[in-house]
């Protein structure tokens, strides 16, 4: 395959997340600093997870040797996931962010060679948490697995600072793409050229800030999220008196101006904040707009907070055809991402 022409140029594509997946993709949560005296209270919650993505595929999962292997079988089955929909694979990870460090599938039906991956370079966010050496590798490493051909844009990227409608419009945000820990060298206009060329998409849309605690420096899958072709939920703070009202607001006023790839409005269903979430002096990223999309299910996390059932209401409500699913993410969230940060699909051809 000639890696010198761009996969739009091939006519591939991101699929929207709703779209049928083969399997979703994690990395098995391991580092310490991540939660700090918190990492065991994670299992339970992340099995569960698990066991509601097995509903509808395949779960292949990244462990660093067969001891975590068997660390995490042990997790599995006390949540009593079926192993048969499980996969394994010794890929070494740094972290579990799979929706950053892991692979980014496109595929093209009529190609010769249906499906591709994009190892995007990945550098824990602007360099926050060193080392990301084996997270960085993690596309290739599977590329090579199942004799998949992988391209390498060489330019900084994470699944989490864009969001597809699978009809060739992509949402990101200026604070994450545009800041200069990322890629200091490339301009706007060159940095829509690659989401041009590597995801295959006519239409970029931006929105401004991300949410407070945010550490990815404003990920657009904590703020507004594609529930299909046409429709974003975006999340909204009701108390003038939250640090991020007015920043959500005007994502809002933005959304609002915008137009799809087909010049259409874009229809915005407003999903509420929780409260705010605090642990250790420190207000963490907690946003029901961190769900994840499965072939049977929808992932939402939740917060122990009134406005959890309002917000699994109104995705159940987007989502007729599947199964909304709130699991709670007060422990997870320590980590400053929940269950979209940790899975990353592979769309089934």
């Amino acid at each position: 395959m000639n890696l010198n022409i761009t996969p739009k140029e091939l006519n591939y594509r991101f699929p929207a997340e709703w779209e049928k997946h083969s399997a979703t993709w994690l990395s098995w949560p391991h580092k310490e600093e991540s939660w700090p005296g918190k990492i065991e209270s994670i299992y339970p919650i992340y099995a569960q997870f698990i066991k509601a993505l097995t509903e509808g595929e395949l779960v292949c999962i990244n462990v660093n040797n067969e001891k975590m292997k068997a660390q995490a079988t042990q997790h599995l089955e006390k949540q009593n996931v079926d192993l048969a929909k499980i996969k394994f694979f010794i890929n070494p990870t740094n972290d579990a962010w799979c929706r950053d460090h892991g692979p980014s599938f496109l595929i093209n039906p009529n190609a010769e060679i249906k499906k591709i991956i994009i190892d995007w370079n990945y550098n824990a966010w602007g360099n926050k948490y060193p080392p990301y050496d084996l997270d960085d590798v993690i596309p290739t490493l599977i590329g090579k697995e199942f004799n998949i051909p992988v391209y390498h844009p060489g330019i900084v990227m994470e699944g989490g600072s864009v969001e597809f409608n699978g009809k060739g419009t992509l949402l990101t945000t200026t604070a994450c793409l545009l800041n200069p820990n990322r890629n200091p060298h490339l301009n706007q206009s060159q940095i829509e050229k690659y989401l041009s060329n590597y995801y295959c998409v006519d239409n970029i849309l931006w929105l401004n800030d991300g949410i407070v605690g945010d550490d990815t420096d404003g990920h657009i899958d904590d703020i507004t999220r594609f529930v299909n072709h046409d429709t974003v939920v975006t999340v909204i703070e009701h108390s003038k008196a939250d640090e991020n009202f007015y920043l959500l607001k005007e994502n809002v006023e933005l959304l609002d101006k915008m137009k799809l790839e087909n010049g259409k409005k874009i229809n915005i269903i407003e999903l509420p904040m929780p409260s705010p979430v605090i642990y250790d002096g420190q207000r963490l990223p907690a946003s029901y707009a961190n769900f994840y999309i499965s072939n049977a299910a929808v992932v939402v996390p939740t917060f122990k907070d009134k406005n959890d059932d309002k917000a699994l209401n109104i995705l159940q409500n987007c989502f007729p055809d599947r199964k909304v699913i709130g699991l709670d993410s007060t422990d997870i969230i320590w980590g400053l991402g929940s269950f979209h940060c940790l899975s990353q699909q592979e769309p089934e051809v």
